[in-house]
């Protein structure tokens, strides 16, 4: 069975993490299927993109097994094509939705960040504890969403933070319970429709800060400085 589920229907593209018994884990071949079906959605004409997951959790982020048997190179490559698959969806020229429950961590988090509409359960957690092991992705994203201050407290302390927290903070928009989230999409999708394509392009182009280049060689510069297996190690042995 397919780790990602891409379903079209006219302008809307949902993507549906599906590892459920990995807690929805970012793999290389998953990043791949999800980079490659967000690159299509930017010229297919999808109007809403929406991210959701199969099982208990959005997403557990990056997949860490096997990581020991990689070597650095492959590791930042991983790191690399995760940052350009966040870049897509934050600077998507059209409505993102992302829909999560459970406990999400790092890269998982950052995907659900992402996107401009961010719906969770109200048992859902967060954290993105990355630069525990010298790894610095997204940010500037997520000081862009819930304030410099607070991005600096959230990752320097790599706290936990619960749905209610998240919604305060504006990392996350609004708690639904997943029972009712059978028609957010499509009242989602008739706001987005309300624009032309071109006006939500220049939407989306004006209203977000373009730090692409600057997150990318942040991303890099962290993932690439030596001894970033034995960072993993040591912060896996503590976590």
């Amino acid at each position: 069975m397919s780790t990602l589920i891409v379903q079209r229907d006219g302008p809307l593209t949902r993507l549906t993490l599906n590892r459920p018994d990995k807690a929805n884990a970012l793999d290389a071949a998953l990043v791949e299927a999800l980079l490659g079906a967000v690159t299509i959605a930017h010229s297919d004409g999808t109007r809403l993109l929406v991210l959701d997951a199969n099982g208990r959790n959005f997403s557990a982020g990056f997949d860490f097994g096997g990581y020991e048997t990689q070597s650095e190179g492959d590791l930042l490559q991983r790191f690399v094509r995760i940052e350009q698959l966040l870049q897509a969806v934050y600077h998507a020229p059209f409505a993102t939705l992302a829909l999560a429950q459970g406990r999400n961590f790092g890269a998982g988090a950052d995907l659900f960040l992402a996107a401009s509409l961010r719906i969770c359960t109200a048992d859902s957690s967060f954290r993105m504890p990355g630069l525990r092991f010298g790894l610095q992705l997204g940010t500037r994203r997520l000081a862009a969403r819930i304030g410099d201050e607070a991005a600096r407290a959230l990752l320097a302390d790599s706290l936990v933070i619960d749905a209610e927290e998240a919604l305060d903070l504006g990392f996350a928009s609004e708690l639904v319970k997943a029972t009712d989230w059978a028609g957010l999409a499509g009242d989602v999708l008739q706001s987005a429709l309300l624009l032309s394509p071109e006006a939500a392009t220049r939407l989306h182009a004006a209203t977000l800060r373009d730090t692409r280049a600057l997150d990318m060689a942040d991303l890099v510069a962290s993932a690439a400085a030596p001894g970033i297996k034995a960072r993993i190690a040591q912060f896996r042995e503590k976590a």
